[in-house]
């Protein structure tokens, strides 16, 4: 049996929730508007600052400079290179956190037995402080890259660990339910009713695990590392081009903020179906 989750409610006889009407779409107007200002006036005001010297130039650059110092890392590679190196570094780590997240999750979440054994040590790992251990995984795991992806793998992994735990466990019961009395295999009742009712805050553990991955990244990239945006920075720092480091400090945020973009769209667009 394939039956759908909304035919499971019928079958039931469980009534389904009213649907309401979607709000009104709004047009681009000035409340939205609102949102630039702070941009707009924190850019203006780093420029007044070091452009009338109130500021050392050498401490913060203005914005001219820290043009000059972006096509400079442009046009040598250096940006692009870096941006590609620190994006493998952060996707490889985040896709194995992701991946022994998600699937921790759902044995703790459908099994006591690996709930009493795994998620209390899950737990106790959320409180150390991540970036204390570095040393530790150098001391294990030498200098290389495996340092860096187990770093960024955890920071990614936890998130999502707790979340798609508790979208697995806030599944409605009725539907549970009446899985059971329609005579569902254990599989079609995880495959039709489970999986699907965890999607939303398994979404939002990927939202806050792609952000601590991306975080991660950065201090990752502090440690002996020969490529990526870190090394920039880093590389940067010993000459004294405050520019640079300022260049690919944006490079971190806006990065960051397109990323986030991403998993917001493959948000809104699985979950068409909820009411904003």
């Amino acid at each position: 049996m394939t039956t759908s989750p909304p035919d499971v409610r019928a079958r039931a006889g469980i009534a389904a929730a009213p649907i309401a009407a979607a709000p009104p779409k709004r047009g681009w107007r000035g409340p939205r508007l609102i949102r630039w200002i702070s941009p707009v006036a924190l850019l203006v005001i780093w420029q007044l600052l070091s452009g009338t010297g109130l500021v050392d130039n050498k401490k913060l650059p203005p914005l001219n400079v820290i043009w000059a110092a972006a096509v400079e890392v442009i046009q040598n590679g250096q940006l692009g290179d870096g941006l590609l190196v620190s994006l493998r570094r952060m996707l490889l780590g985040f896709v194995v956190g992701a991946l022994v997240g998600a699937v921790l999750a759902l044995l703790t979440s459908r099994s006591r037995l690996f709930d009493n054994a795994i998620d209390p040590l899950v737990q106790m790992l959320r409180n150390v402080p991540l970036f204390g251990v570095i040393p530790l995984f150098i001391l294990w795991f030498g200098i290389g890259e495996t340092p860096k992806t187990i770093l960024i793998a955890i920071a990614g992994g936890l998130p999502i660990y707790v979340n798609v735990y508790a979208g697995l466990r806030e599944v409605d019961p009725r539907l549970v339910e009446a899985t059971t009395v329609l005579g569902y295999s254990r599989w079609q009742r995880l495959r039709h009713v489970v999986l699907p009712a965890a999607v939303p805050l398994s979404l939002v553990g990927v939202r806050l695990g792609l952000a601590s991955s991306w975080l991660a990244l950065v201090v990752a990239e502090t440690v002996n590392a020969d490529s990526g945006i870190g090394f920039m920075i880093n590389n940067a720092r010993d000459f004294l081009r405050t520019d640079i480091v300022i260049v690919g400090l944006l490079v971190y945020s806006f990065v960051g903020l397109i990323l986030d973009s991403i998993v917001r769209a493959i948000q809104r667009y699985l979950l068409r179906w909820r009411v904003a």
